[in-house]
């Protein structure tokens, strides 16, 4: 799952940058409205957390020229502002859900979590494959009933396939929703894991549910 988190203090967007990338999250950092608009506008997120005062352009505007533009990612705005009217003006620009600072960390993830499993398939978290089953709020994967692990990058790569299961999914694609915009590194990282992933996921069972589209991408599928 690939977040946007739109927020001035910087080491409070880092330090929820690190515990979210501890947990498996991709995640993206901005520190003004503008350049959260832009960035939301241009690339794909499962979820944005926006605070509210920004400079430049403050996150109620940023909200709702997302959702004037037909933008339906979940939004969690952060606020240091309190009271029901702050609360109400959010919910009313289109916000999902709202955060009031100080807060806890472990409050703010189970309001991430709750969002997107609201977003999935009408709020189960579970996709089935075949005899594959991903459970992206649980971070775990079965083959049958048998539980395989994996590390947080080879489930994120198989989370995001699972996803869009029987669709090509590009290289790219994977690398800029599973790592983030700002990766330099090697793109044949992306192979790397899909290989990993069919060691584990395949080869052991007999099956070939990860297909190579050549020159396209990859595919999941529930296999032979």
């Amino acid at each position: 799952m690939r977040l946007l988190i739109v927020e001035d203090e910087r080491r409070l967007a880092v330090s929820l940058a690190r515990g979210l990338t501890a947990e498996g999250f991709t995640v993206d950092v901005v520190h003004d409205g503008a350049e959260g608009l832009y960035r939301a506008a241009e690339e794909e997120y499962d979820l944005i957390v926006l605070d509210v005062m920004l400079p430049g352009m403050n996150g109620y505007r940023v909200c709702s020229a997302l959702r004037a533009a037909g933008d339906e990612t979940p939004i969690l705005m952060l606020t240091a502002k309190d009271g029901e009217y702050d609360e109400a003006e959010g919910l009313d620009v289109g916000a999902d859900d709202y955060v009031t600072k100080p807060f806890s960390y472990v409050v703010l993830r189970a309001r991430i979590r709750a969002l997107l499993r609201r977003r999935t398939r009408g709020g189960s978290p579970t996709v089935t494959i075949g005899d594959l089953r991903v459970e992206p709020d649980a971070q775990r994967v079965f083959r049958g009933e048998e539980e395989i692990v994996l590390t947080s990058r080879e489930f994120a790569v198989l989370e995001h396939l699972a996803l869009h299961a029987e669709q090509v999914v590009s290289k790219r694609e994977i690398l800029e929703h599973v790592w983030d915009s700002a990766y330099r590194g090697d793109p044949n990282v992306v192979e790397v894991h899909i290989s990993a992933l069919r060691r584990k996921l395949d080869i052991p069972y007999g099956r070939r549910s990860i297909v190579t589209v050549r020159g396209a991408g990859y595919r999941l599928t529930a296999g032979g």
